[in-house]
Order: C-alpha cells, then structure tokens, then sequence
C-alpha cells in the first residue's frame, strides 16, 4: 500500500483533504448493475493460460514452485494501474472471485474454473481515480476505500456476483459511507463485524489514525469512535488476540504501521480505547504493514523503504509479541535480492510477502521459533529486474482452500498463481 510521498508523479491522482459529511451513510442503489452500458469497463481477456514453472521459467516468468493459472493485464478492466487485491469464496457455492483493486475502480473475477475464468464486472471509483485502492469484506460484502478525494467507503453485496446475465456488468455499490473522505487502508476483524478504515486526513478527529465503524449491518455503517492518540496510521491489524499474554485474552488488539513506529492499543471498549505502547526499530525508512502469526506470538513487519535507504536486501522484521507491553526484536529475515517488500500475510507457516520487482515470495515460517526463516518459492511477474522501487506485486492473496494465490501487479495486472504438483 505505497507511499504517497515518494511518487509525486501519482500527485494529480489524489488530494489528502477530506471532510465527514453530515449524513455518513449514502445509499447508491441495490441493483446488480447497468449491463454493458455507460463506461468502457474492458472484456476482461485472458492474456496468458495455464503455463507450467519449468526449468525455473513459466512462459517470460521466473519462478520456483508455483504454476501460473491465468494471466489478465490492466487492459482487460480498462484501467491505467493495478492496487489491493482480496478474495471471496461464496460460501453457498464455493466458488472463488478475485476482488481486483485498480485505479478507476474494483473488478470481480469468477476464478473458480482456471481454464474459463469470468470477468463479472466492475465498479467504479466513488469519485476519481487513485492509485490507492483497498478491499474487505464481512459478511459477504465487499468493503472498498481509496485514497481519491471525499471517496468514502463503498459497500458492495458480494452475492450478486452469483447471477451475473451478461458479464461484464457495471456495478453499483449497495452503500457508500461518507463520514470519511479519503482513506489508504482498511482492516476488518470479521469476528467483531467492525471496520477499521486508516490513513484518513492527518486534521480529522483521529489524526489519521483509526476510524471505528459498526458494520454488522453491511448496508447501514455506524461510526462509534475511533483512535489517533499515536497519529497516523498508514496500515494496520485488528485482531480478538489468543496469544501468550494472558493479560489480553479476547481483548480487541489494534497494532498499527505508523509511518515511524509500530503502534500497540486495546480498542476492546469502542468510546474508551487505551494505548498498550509503542515500538521502534533500527534503520527506519517507513514503517508500513504487518501481520500476526497465527498464534499471536509473533508480528512480522515490512518497511517499504529500508532497501532505498540503507541498501539493505529485502528486509523482514520479525518482533516476538509474548508480552504485549513489552515486544522485542526477535529476528531478522533478509531476501535474495534488494527489491523493496510491500504487503505481507500468513497462512499457517508460510509468508506471502508481495516483493514489489521481486514479485511474491513464499517463506516457511515454521522454524521460527529458531529464528530459522526460508524462502521455498516464488513467482516473479517482473522479469525486467529486482532493483528497489515501487514496481512490480502490490500484494497477495493466499487463503483460497483450494490453494490458489492471487497476486496484483501494479502494471501487468492479475496473476493466479498455484503451487505446482
């Protein structure tokens, strides 16, 4: 989830002012869309088929372990720049869709059959166009945010991709919420049903922090508070914490990537939430996005500007969370090439960093309790090179059970990658 600061050639894509609007929730209709009319939203052509990883190459892509599915580039949603990505896997159906994050707007693709994917349907940015783009979703619904200006959060019923007539269809979102303006991030804890959009205007009430939205009914949000008492918050967790420290048992645990420090609170009591600490590291560039263990023991954390700055390789810092008010440093994981790391997520023992040049690589996190940390695979959807920079995987999604990945890359488009046999 870049850095606005660092690609002021993006300037013209996005203003940070915004405003809460005095009525924060505004509906947008609930049909399932205008079929193939206004906008051109793109055909959603497959650029590459099904192409084994073999002798370390699959078609133009190096790669070690994974196959690559299907390949649609940016032109196939009629778009200039590809973000976030996120998935859904219908629970009455089973069927599984990429949510595809893009500048102008967010595309639906029916993933299920790799051989005959679908291109469902796209829905359009709130206002303008952002390369800043992010996806949730709760009760199957979608939640969308952006960094375009007084974009709100949209709300889009995942359900309706189940009767799509005459794909591509232009959607319409079932709800928008405008009591923010812009936002770089949104979090979800799904066993709550609250929102947590971040990185909203630094002068609203929670500095840029983090805004509380009551989401159990999708269609209604309620805001009931938020936090910024560490200020901004470019990216973050919410989890109902089951790690080693008992102190916090259930408790609601927010942990923030706060540009220059690693924020730690209790939102547990919504209109009371308190700050458990803070956390620094050595060779800080910009602390950007971090993600738990499955147990809770451990938060591994990228900074997306270390290898610029410092000439570091791809940095992963991995900090041992047995007492919440008191984390340490536990390891360090260090990359094979110098390539900036962006967005990270775990499943089970493995590490799915999005390598930005690098592409997304696989890290056995199994060992890491030793300190023993491997890379064991990857797929790399910008040959050209693995320099630091911002092009290249944005991120990853890993938690499909059938075992495929999907990957956005910021110019090539999504990839559906899957570990080969």
């Amino acid at each position: 989830m870049g850095i606005k600061v660092l690609l002021p050639l993006f300037a013209i894509l996005f203003l940070a002012g915004c405003s809460s609007d005095d009525s924060p929730n505004d509906p947008e209709g609930g049909g399932s869309g205008m079929e193939n009319e206004g906008p051109d939203i793109g055909d959603g052509a497959v650029f590459i088929g099904f192409t084994p990883c073999e002798a370390g190459v699959a078609t133009v892509y190096p790669c070690q372990g994974y196959d690559l599915l299907f390949q649609m580039r940016l032109d196939a949603f009629n778009a200039n720049a590809a973000n976030d990505i996120w998935g859904w896997t219908d629970p009455s159906t089973g069927n599984e869709y990429a949510l595809v994050g893009l500048d102008n707007g967010t595309a639906f693709v029916d993933i299920t059959d790799t051989e005959n994917p679908v291109y469902l349907g796209k829905l359009p940015t709130a206002t303008e166009s952002s390369i800043w783009r992010d996806i949730k979703i709760y009760n199957d619904h979608a939640f969308i945010v952006s960094e375009a200006t007084n974009h709100g959060m949209q709300v889009f019923d995942l359900k309706k991709l189940r009767d799509v007539a005459n794909p591509p269809e232009l959607f319409v979102a079932d709800a928008r919420y405008t009591g923010i303006g812009n936002a770089h991030n949104i979090v979800i804890n799904e066993e709550m049903g609250f929102a947590y959009p971040v990185g909203t205007a630094r002068n609203d009430d929670f500095n840029g922090g983090v805004h509380f939205i009551n989401i159990q009914n999708p269609t209604s949000p309620i805001r009931v508070g938020g936090y910024g008492a560490n200020g901004y918050t470019h990216d973050a967790q919410v989890i109902t914490y089951n790690g080693p420290d008992t102190d916090y048992t259930g408790r609601e645990i927010f942990i923030g990537a706060n540009e220059t420090q690693i924020a730690i609170a209790d939102i547990t009591d919504k209109t009371n939430p308190t700050e458990i600490g803070t956390l620094g590291y050595s060779n800080r560039g910009y602390t950007h996005q971090g993600w738990f263990t499955d147990d809770h023991r451990y938060y591994i954390l990228g900074d997306e500007t270390d290898e610029i700055n410092f000439g570091f390789d791809s940095r992963t810092l991995i900090f041992d969370m047995t007492d919440l008010d008191n984390p340490m440093l536990h390891t360090t994981y260090t990359g094979p090439t110098s390539a900036t790391d962006h967005n990270g997520y775990v499943k089970g023992d493995e590490f799915f960093l999005a390598n930005y040049s690098a592409g997304i690589r696989v890290l056995d996190i199994s060992g890491i309790d030793s300190e023993t940390i491997t890379e064991t695979g990857f797929f790399d959807t910008h040959p050209s090179n693995n320099i630091p920079g911002f092009d290249g995987v944005w991120s990853v999604y890993p938690y499909f059970d059938s075992g495929k990945i999907i990957v956005n890359d910021t110019e090539a488009g999504l990839y559906v990658i899957q570990k080969s046999n």
